[in-house]
C-alpha cells in the first residue's frame, strides 16, 4: 500500500503495543505499523505489552502479505548485557527482514556491521535528537535511510534540510510530546535509576510543581507538562514540507482508541489526496477533540508554541492510560550515604588496572565565564572547558576572551565547547568561526568539547582534538569505541546514567580514554520550552526567596526540594539537580581503574566557590590517599550531596559471586 501527492509518497505509520493490537492496526487505515520486541526498546514500563520473537516474525509476515511495512524499536540505550541481547536479536532479525528498525544508541552499527547484517535498513530514532543538516549527513554516512525529526524541528526547517539532504524524514503528528530535548531528559535516572534513554521514565515532568522567581511564587500547576501532539488539520503542510511519514505516537494505547486516530488520519490524507482543492480541514476533528486524553498542541511545527504548550486538564499529571494511577509523585534527591559509598568503591576496585597509571589525575573544569576560568587556571585546573551554552547575564565566549584565556593559560588546555543542540545559524557561526581559526593558531584552542554528532562530523577535519560530551549519553564500550574510531574522540565523557555497575563494567575496557564528572549539578534537563514565561505571563500568588540560589534564577518547587533552572543566551532552559555530584571520596578508586580526568561542572558556582572546589579537587589529585579527609571538610553549595546515579544498581562482587554460584550449581568450575 503506498500513497502519493505529486509524485512525494505520503506514509502514515501506526503504533502497536501488543501483537493482539498489531493485527488489528495493520487492517486499518495505515501505510506501516510499528512495534517493540521483547526487549531493548523504549517502552518497557508496561506489563504485557511488546511482542514476543515469534510474534515479531508473524507481525513482519503479516505486514508484508498486504503490502505494508513493519518497523521494529531497538530504539533504548544499550548497557554492556544489552549488547549480547542485542547480537542475538540482530541475527533474528537479519533472517526475518522488517522493512526498518528505529534505533537510537551508536552502538547498532558497530553490531550490524560486524557480523555483516545486510538485511537490517536503520531509522534514526527521535531519541537519536536529529536536528540539523550535518547531523543528517552524519547518519546518513553510517547507513541511515530515514530519520525520525527532533520534535524542536519546524516543518519550514524539515522542508529545507529534507531538500538539501535528500533524506527521508518521519515526523510525530500525533500523541504524547515531551517539553525535553530528545535523550536530554537524565532527571528519572537520577530520582528513580529508571531511565528516560532506556524505556523506564517515571514522568518527573508531569509533576505539580510551582515556580519561583526574584522572590515571588507563581501558579504554575505542570509547568512540564506537554500537550498531546495534533497535526490533523495541518496535512496539506506536513505534504508540502517533504515529510514521508506521518507518524502516530501510541504504543501504549488500547484498540479502540488507536484506530479511532489511525482511521481519522488515513481517512483525512485520502480525501486531501483525492481532491486538494475542496479539502475540509475540519472535517472529522471532532471525533479526535471528543476522545482526546490531554488537550491537543501543534508543538514546534509552526514556531515555539510557548506556554499554550503546556496541558493544563486531563492527563497532565502523568497518570498511566491504563489505571489511572500516576508514574510517579514528587521525590527527594538520594543524599550519599556512607554505606553506599563503601559499596562504589567495592565495585569500582574489581575494575582496578593491573599496570596503575603512576600520571597525576587532571582536574578539568567546565566555566560559565572569563573570571571563573581563570580562577581555575591559577587554582591548577589542566583543562578549562568554555561552555557554548552560556547561562545568562552572561554572554557567549567571543574571540576576544578566548585569545586572552589562551595567552595565558600556561601549561594548561582551552577547549571550546558548544551548544548541545545547533541549528543551521549556530553551526554556520562556529563554522565560520572555527574556519577563520585556523590562519591563527586556532587562536590557541587545545581542542573542541562536541556535544552532537553533526559537529564532530562538520569539524573533525580541522586538526582539533576533540572530546564528547556527557550529553551524547555513551552507554558502552561498543558505542565508545564507534566515536573513537569513525569520528576520532580523544576522551569521552559518558552518561551521566550509568548506574554502578554499568559504569564498573566500562571502565574494564582500558581502549577507551575516560572523563568523569565528580563534582557539580549537572544539567538533567534541556529545554527549548521556556519556564520563564510562567514569572512573565503570570500573577504571583506569594513572596518567597530561593533557598539555594541568586532569586534571579527561576527555581522548580515541590514540596521535596527545588531545581534551579538556568536561561542560556539562545534562550533554552537548563534544569538542574538540586543537589551537588560529589565523587570525592571515590577518586582513588576511579584513578586506579582508569579514570585520569576529573570534571567539574563549575558553570552554576560563584566564582569564588570555584575557585576553592578547584583547590580542593587539585590537592585530592596529588594524594589520593587523602580524599576521605578532604570531604569530610566539604561543604555543600546547594541542598546537599549525591551520587547521581551510582546511587543505584548493584555491586559488581555481587554479579561475579553470583555468576560463580550458578557456575557451581551447574558443576562447572569444578
Amino acid at each position: 500500500m503506498a500513497r502519493y501527492f505529486n509524485g512525494k509518497e505520503v506514509e502514515l505509520l501506526a503504533p502497536a503495543g501488543t501483537f493482539e493490537i498489531f493485527k488489528t492496526v495493520i487492517d486499518a487505515n495505515c501505510d506501516a505499523v510499528y512495534f517493540g520486541g521483547p526487549s531493548l526498546n523504549m517502552r518497557m514500563m508496561r506489563k504485557g505489552y511488546n511482542l514476543s520473537y515469534e510474534e515479531v516474525r508473524e507481525a513482519v509476515l503479516l505486514a508484508h502479505e498486504r503490502g505494508k511495512r513493519a518497523y521494529i524499536t531497538v530504539n533504548n540505550l544499550m548497557n554492556e548485557e544489552d549488547l549480547e541481547e542485542a547480537k542475538r536479536y540482530f541475527a533474528f532479525l537479519n533472517e526475518i527482514g522488517p522493512d526498518a528498525i528505529i534505533a537510537q544508541d551508536l552502538a547498532v552499527f558497530p553490531l550490524i556491521q560486524e557480523m555483516n547484517y545486510t538485511n537490517i535498513p536503520v531509522h534514526s530514532s527521535v531519541m537519536m535528537n536529529v536536528h540539523n543538516l550535518e547531523m543528517i549527513e552524519a547518519v546518513k554516512a553510517l547507513g541511515v535511510s530515514r530519520i525520525v525529526a527532533s520534535r524542536e524541528m519546524d516543518l519550514k526547517t524539515a522542508e529545507v534540510l529534507q531538500a538539501k539532504s535528500g533524506m527521508e524524514f518521519e515526523y510525530f503528528v500525533h500523541g504524547d510530546m515531551c517539553t525535553v530535548h530528545g535523550a536530554n531528559c537524565l532527571y528519572s535516572s537520577m530520582l528513580f535509576g529508571n531511565s528516560s534513554n532506556r524505556g523506564r521514565c517515571m514522568k518527573p515532568c508531569r509533576w505539580d510543581y510551582r515556580v519561583k522567581k526574584d522572590g515571588y511564587l507563581y501558579p504554575t500547576e505542570y509547568p512540564l507538562a506537554a500537550k498531546d501532539m495534533y497535526m490533523y488539520e495541518s496535512i496539506p503542510e506536513l505534504i508540502k514540507s517533504g515529510i514521508t511519514s506521518f507518524k502516530i505516537e501510541g504504543r501504549m494505547r488500547d484498540t479502540e482508541f488507536l484506530l479511532m486516530i489511525v482511521n481519522s488520519y488515513g481517512d483525512a490524507i485520502d480525501r486531501y489526496i483525492a481532491d486538494p482543492l475542496g479539502y475540509n480541514r475540519e472535517a472529522g476533528a471532532d471525533t479526535l477533540h471528543k476522545h482526546r486524553k490531554r488537550d491537543f498542541t501543534t508543538a514546534y511545527a509552526f514556531g515555539k508554541p510557548g506556554l499554550d504548550f503546556i496541558n493544563r486538564r486531563y492527563e497532565g499529571t502523568g497518570k498511566f492510560y491504563s489505571t489511572g494511577k500516576v508514574f510517579s509523585t514528587p521525590t527527594a534527591e538520594r543524599e550519599t550515604k556512607e554505606e553506599r559509598v563503601l559499596q562504589v568503591k567495592e565495585s569500582l576496585h574489581h575494575a582496578k588496572r593491573e599496570r596503575p597509571d603512576t600520571s597525576i589525575p587532571q582536574i578539568t573544569v567546565h566555566v560559565n565565564t572569563v573570571e571563573q576560568a581563570r580562577a581555575a587556571l591559577e587554582e591548577g585546573a589542566g583543562v578549562i572547558y568554555l561552555t557554548g551554552d552560556v547561562f545568562q547575564p552572561d554572554r557567549p565566549f567571543g574571540r576576544e576572551d578566548i585569545e586572552a584565556l589562551t595567552a595565558d593559560k600556561g601549561d594548561a588546555e582551552i577547549v571550546l565547547g558548544m551548544p548541545r543542540m545547533m541549528n543551521e545559524l549556530q553551526m554556520e557561526q562556529y563554522h565560520q568561526f572555527l574556519s577563520a581559526s585556523k590562519e591563527f593558531n586556532h587562536y590557541g584552542l587545545d581542542g573542541l568539547l562536541a556535544t552532537n554528532i553533526g559537529a564532530m562530523h562538520k569539524f573533525q577535519s580541522l586538526g582539533l582534538p576533540l572530546i564528547a560530551d556527557f550529553s551524547l549519553n555513551i552507554y558502552n564500550h561498543m558505542a565508545a569505541s564507534f566515536y573513537q574510531d569513525h569520528f576520532g574522540i580523544s576522551r569521552i565523557n559518558p552518561s551521566l546514567e550509568l548506574q554502578l555497575h554499568d559504569l564498573t563494567k566500562l571502565l574494564r575496557h582500558p581502549e577507551i580514554s575516560l572523563e568523569i564528572i565528580v563534582h557539580g549539578s549537572p544539567i538533567v534537563m534541556y529545554l527549548e520550552h521556556d519556564l520563564y514565561a510562567n514569572a512573565a505571563e503570570f500573577e504571583p500568588i506569594a513572596e518567597e526567596d530561593n533557598r539555594f540560589v541568586d532569586n534571579r534564577h527561576l527555581v522548580l518547587l515541590t514540596d521535596k526540594g527545588e531545581n534551579p533552572v538556568y536561561r542560556d543566551a539562545a534562550g533554552r532552559n537548563h534544569l538542574a539537580l538540586a543537589k551537588e555530584l560529589c565523587y570525592m571520596p571515590i577518586l582513588k578508586e576511579l584513578y586506579e581503574a582508569g579514570v585520569h580526568h576529573f570534571r567539574i561542572e563549575g558553570k552554576t558556582y560563584t566564582t569564588e566557590q570555584l575557585r576553592s572546589l578547584v583547590r580542593l579537587y587539585r590537592q585530592a589529585s596529588l594524594n589520593l590517599d587523602a580524599c576521605g579527609r578532604l570531604y569530610q571538610s566539604m561543604a555543600p553549595v546547594y541542598a546537599g550531596f549525591t551520587l547521581g546515579s551510582l546511587q543505584f544498581g548493584h555491586s559488581l562482587k555481587l554479579e561475579l559471586t553470583e555468576a560463580h554460584d550458578i557456575r557451581i550449581r551447574d558443576g562447572a568450575g569444578r
